[in-house]
């Protein structure tokens, strides 16, 4: 009996561990650590992601650079200008079907990934597309340049007086 004190002494006393406190240690240090993960991850969740994409305002150039009758393809834009006259256009390049850049052909846009053909105004003359081409709004810059609004839609036929 006089052992089993002497034992029970020693481990109180800084000798070894029982079983039972380093499971309670451990669990512990374990609850102690999924809660401070637990917040650091709620405070990334929190943190607003921000996507730093093209703008989808632009300006394109003055509005000599683009001759009448002329329809100019900008593929990193995804638009094409079209001018007649003293007037200007935007039209997106983008097939409505599955997002495909259409190119320009001569009887207007053609898509070549799936097929749909499009008219010189965006309206869609065959293939698996829903519907026409969206126009974007075009406006004039204070510095003189025309600025295309891909925010802004406008109905297909409405061109920019300049």
């Amino acid at each position: 009996m006089a052992m089993a004190t002497k034992a029970a002494a020693r481990t109180e006393a800084g000798g070894a561990m029982s079983r039972r406190k380093l499971l309670g240690w451990l669990s512990g240090v374990s609850l102690f650590g999924s809660a401070v993960l637990s917040a650091f991850s709620n405070f990334v969740f929190i943190k607003p992601r921000a996507t730093y994409g093209q703008p989808q305002r632009f300006s394109i150039g003055k509005p000599e650079e683009f001759p009448s009758g002329a329809r100019i393809a900008m593929e990193q834009k995804r638009v094409c200008v079209v001018r007649e006259g003293n007037k200007v256009a935007a039209i997106s390049t983008t097939c409505t079907h599955l997002g495909c850049i259409v190119g320009l052909s001569d009887t207007g846009f053609a898509c070549p990934c799936h097929g749909s053909r499009f008219d010189t105004d965006g309206t869609v003359t065959g293939g698996p597309a829903p519907k026409p081409l969206p126009w974007f709004k075009v406006s004039l810059a204070p510095n003189g340049e025309l600025e295309i609004d891909k925010d802004t839609q406008v109905e297909p036929g409405s061109y920019f007086t300049v």
